[in-house]
C-alpha cells in the first residue's frame, strides 16, 4: 500500500475510484491489463489520500442530485477499507449532500455501512451490485481467493433485500472448461431469485483476455488446473473475447429464466437504473452523462 495525491476524483459519469489496484486476487481480473497503464504492482494499492477532500468539493458544485458510482478497477471494500474507511467517508459525504450511490463489490464488509446505506436510500437512492461467478464454494476460493465466498455474498444480498435496498448481480466472468455448466448457472440464478435481485448483468458466458491479465490467468491455470492452459491456447489463441462452447445455450436459458421471474436482464435498462435517480426520490431523473 502507498499513498498518492489525486488531481480529481469524479469522472464525467460521476464514477469514483478511491483506490487503484486490488488485493482480492481474482484469477480472471481484467483490471490487470496493461492498457490501464498502472505504474505500480497491482496488489500494491495506491490510496488516494486526498480523495474525500476532492469529493466534497465536487459534490458541493453539483447543481442537481446525481448517483455516485464506484468503478470496477478496484473493490471499494477491499480489506484495507476496514482500517482506512475511505468508502465509509465517501458515503457520509454523499448523504450529507443529498446524492445517491451505487456500490459494486464482492465483499461482505459492505454490511458495516448498512445503516448509512439505509439513510442514503431513504433520502435519495442506494443500489448495490454483487458479482457472482460460481455456486461451488471450493471453486470460489480458487478463482476468487481473497474475497467473500458466494455463500457470504448471497447473505449480503439477503440482508440488503431486508433493508429495502435494491440489488443487482454481475454474472461474469464465466470461465470456459471451469464453471460454464448449466448446473452452475441454475444454482446462481436460484440464489438471485431468492434474494429478489432487480437485475442481472451478463455479457455472455466466457471471459476476456488481453496482455497483462492473460499472463496472470494462465499462471493461475497452471497452478490450479494443470493442462488447461493448453486448451485455452488451442481454442482462443490471442482472442480478446473467449466464449464458452455453451455460450448460446446458457444465454438462452438465462434470458428465459429472467423473463419468467421478472428479473431485468437488458444491459441498457439496468445501467439506466444503476446510474439514475428516479422521480419517486423527489429528484428529477438524472442522465448517466449529465453533470
Amino acid at each position: 500500500m502507498h499513498y498518492i495525491k489525486a488531481t480529481s476524483i469524479l469522472n464525467n459519469t460521476n464514477g469514483v475510484n478511491l483506490y487503484r489496484g486490488c488485493t482480492h486476487g481474482c484469477i480472471y481480473c481484467d483490471s490487470r491489463s496493461k492498457c490501464y497503464a498502472m505504474d505500480h504492482e497491482f496488489e500494491d494499492i495506491a490510496v488516494k489520500e486526498n480523495a474525500l477532500e476532492l469529493l466534497e468539493e465536487e459534490l458541493k458544485k453539483k447543481r442537481k442530485k446525481v448517483m455516485i458510482s464506484t468503478g470496477s478497477m478496484s473493490d471499494p471494500y477491499m480489506p484495507i477499507e476496514e482500517e482506512l474507511k475511505l468508502t465509509q467517508g465517501m458515503l457520509k459525504l454523499i448523504y450529507k449532500y443529498g446524492h445517491g450511490v451505487h456500490l459494486q463489490t464482492k465483499s461482505s464488509l459492505i454490511l458495516r455501512d448498512i445503516e448509512l446505506l439505509k439513510k442514503i436510500n431513504k433520502q435519495a437512492k442506494a443500489r448495490v451490485s454483487i458479482t457472482l461467478t460460481t455456486s461451488d464454494e471450493d471453486l470460489c476460493k480458487i478463482i476468487e481467493p481473497n474475497v467473500s465466498t458466494t455463500k457470504e455474498r448471497f447473505e449480503v444480498l439477503m440482508t440488503l433485500k431486508e433493508a429495502g435496498i435494491d440489488t443487482y448481480v454481475w454474472l461474469c466472468p464465466i470461465l470456459p472448461f471451469i464453471n460454464d455448466s448449466l448446473d452452475n448457472l441454475r444454482e446462481i440464478l436460484t440464489l438471485c431469485k431468492e434474494a429478489q435481485v432487480k437485475g442481472i448483468l451478463c455479457f455472455g458466458f466466457g471471459l476476456t483476455l488481453r496482455e497483462g491479465n492473460r499472463e496472470y490467468f494462465y499462471q493461475k491455470l497452471d497452478e490450479h488446473f494443470p493442462k488447461l492452459k493448453k486448451e485455452y491456447i488451442k481454442k482462443f489463441k490471442n482472442s480478446y473475447i473467449c466464449n464458452s462452447n455453451y455460450n448460446k445455450y446458457l444465454m438462452d436459458y438465462f434470458i428465459k429464466f429472467c423473463k419468467n421471474h421478472s428479473i431485468l436482464c437488458d444491459h441498457d435498462k439496468i445501467f439506466e437504473e444503476l446510474h439514475s435517480l428516479f422521480e419517486e426520490t423527489g429528484y428529477e431523473k438524472i442522465s448517466l452523462f449529465e453533470e
